[in-house]
Order: C-alpha cells, then structure tokens, then sequence
C-alpha cells in the first residue's frame, strides 16, 4: 500500500520545497506555478486517478460473469496513465487490478509476460493483452 503512495509523495514533497525555495527567494508566482505542476503531478502518479481496485481473484470472478475485461496496472506507470486517460469515463467499464496491492495480480502479470510485471496488462475473454492500444480498448469496453 505504502509503495503505491511514495511516487506521488516524493511529488508533493519535492514541489513543496521547490515552491517554498521560491517564495522564500521573493518569486512567488514561480514559487506557486511550482507547486501547482508538482501537486498536478501527483494527483496523476496516484492511484486516486484509477478506479477502485479490485482483487485478481475478484475481478476475474466479475470478468467471468459479465465479460468486462480486466486491466492489471500499478501506480506510476505512464502507459497505464496514458491507457486510464484515454478511456476517459468508459474506464469504469473494465475492473482494475493495482499488481502493488496484490501479490496474486503480480504473479497473474508476471505468468503471461515471460516473468516480468508488465502494465498495463488487459485480459479480454480469458486472452492476456499486453500494453495495448487505447483505442481498441475504448471499442471492447464500449463507445468506439
């Protein structure tokens, strides 16, 4: 849990020095852009920006029984910024497994990407998708 939180933390610390380093120089306007691009930043790496985590065994108990797919991500990772970006609302659509909050969705990524945890991993109908491309993903859970 506290591994999910340290990137955005160290964000939110490093702005806020940064920004406080400004202001106490007498740019306030920097010092408050700053603290306004790092705060950004963190909000971003943090797992606020998903929706709620499931667990793999319960997402995939879900997925079995509505088709949804299963999106293993994990905190700081771009590709799976950049992946819950462009679904926009529809990714309330797919269940969201955080692989740093369970050791099952690690070992469920690492089984079907020869051992290393890489995300964003999508399953679909029982088929692993590694990082793949937003827009297909946009189609499978629904509104093209």
């Amino acid at each position: 849990m506290m591994r999910s939180w340290a990137l955005p933390s160290a964000f939110v610390l490093v702005g806020a020095g940064l920004a406080a380093g400004s202001i106490a120089r007498g740019d306030t306007g920097a010092g408050l852009f700053l603290l306004a691009v790092f705060l950004l930043l963190g909000g971003v790496n943090s797992p606020l920006l998903f929706p709620r985590s499931l667990t793999s065994a319960e997402a995939l108990r879900r997925s079995e029984a509505d088709g949804r797919p299963v999106v293993y991500w994990r905190p700081g990772c771009t590709f799976c910024i950049r992946l819950r970006l462009r679904l926009g609302a529809r990714a309330r659509r797919a269940y969201w497994v955080n692989i740093w909050r369970d050791p099952e969705a690690a070992a469920v990524v690492r089984s079907v990407n020869d051992g290393n945890e890489t995300v964003p991993t999508v399953f679909v109908d029982g088929r692993a998708h590694t990082n793949p491309d937003p827009g297909w993903l946009r189609t499978v859970v629904g509104g093209g």
